[in-house]
């Protein structure tokens, strides 16, 4: 039986990162998933065999299907799941926001970490990680960022509740709440405005953290001093004064919608 890591969202950025921390795990193999076929064998080229890609769009139902089928057919031993993928609506109004994007965003950053989960626990063994990635968003309602953070609740409560309940099996599941994280994902200019994003971190270190703390059985992850004061202001202040103070924060880039 092979012993594998999944990883989702792999191409790039934080999901890269973890990659390269798999590569160090005893593994049989690391399959990558996400949707760029191109960057898909751009990493299997720069890793090697061990890397397998599976181009999957895991919002689509058809790509979860296939994803179980996969499981079934190579009846792998899961050590590690790390739900990476995840998309978010622009900085702006809820009015740029169609009912075609909001349904993907759900599908995607909520519905197909609890699928992968439920698919991928039965063939884990004691010892096995799961690492869900949420947000420091989840720690309060984030307006005009509203579904993104949102659905980052739903994986941080998820997550943690899920790790209460796989209590005695050996498996334990942790969310992962970084800070802005400096990726091709953010955007640099809103409305002639350069965007400045506190607590701005590489990625690397958030992976690390992570997989450190999953180690460890945290239910949670939290990485940088500026995450951890967040966290712990949004416990302090009523969550009306955190809106209110980032609304005033980001003003400059929405004020002209």
């Amino acid at each position: 039986m092979k012993t594998i890591a999944i990883i989702t969202g792999a191409s790039g950025g934080l999901g890269k990162e973890f990659v390269a921390l798999m590569m160090d795990e005893q593994l049989d193999e690391i399959w990558c998933v996400a949707r760029n076929t191109q960057k898909l064998d751009n990493l299997k080229a720069e890793y090697g065999d061990t890397i397998v890609p599976f181009a999957f769009d895991l919002s689509k139902q058809e790509s979860i299907a296939g994803f179980k089928e996969t499981m079934a057919k190579e009846q792998p031993r899961v050590a590690y799941l790390i739900n990476n993928a995840g998309m978010g609506e622009t900085l702006g109004s809820y009015k740029v926001m169609s009912t075609e994007m909001a349904h993907e965003i759900i599908r995607l950053n909520c519905c197909s970490i609890v699928a992968l989960c439920l698919e991928c626990i039965p063939y884990m063994q004691d010892g096995a990680r799961i690492l869900n990635i949420s947000s420091q968003s989840s720690f309060q309602p984030v307006p005009y960022l509203n579904l993104y953070a949102a659905t980052k609740v739903f994986v941080r409560n998820y997550t943690r509740a899920l790790n209460v309940e796989l209590k005695g099996s050996g498996i334990s599941a942790t969310a992962v709440c970084p800070g802005w994280v400096d990726t091709d994902m953010l955007p640099q200019n809103r409305n002639g405005e350069k965007i400045k994003y506190p607590g701005l971190v590489p990625p690397k270190p958030v992976a690390v953290k992570a997989l450190s703390d999953a180690k460890r059985n945290k239910d949670m992850s939290v990485y940088s001093v500026y995450v951890k004061l967040m966290h712990l202001l949004s416990k302090i202040y009523p969550q009306k004064t955190v809106m209110k103070t980032w609304v005033r924060s980001i003003r400059k880039y929405i004020e002209t919608e």
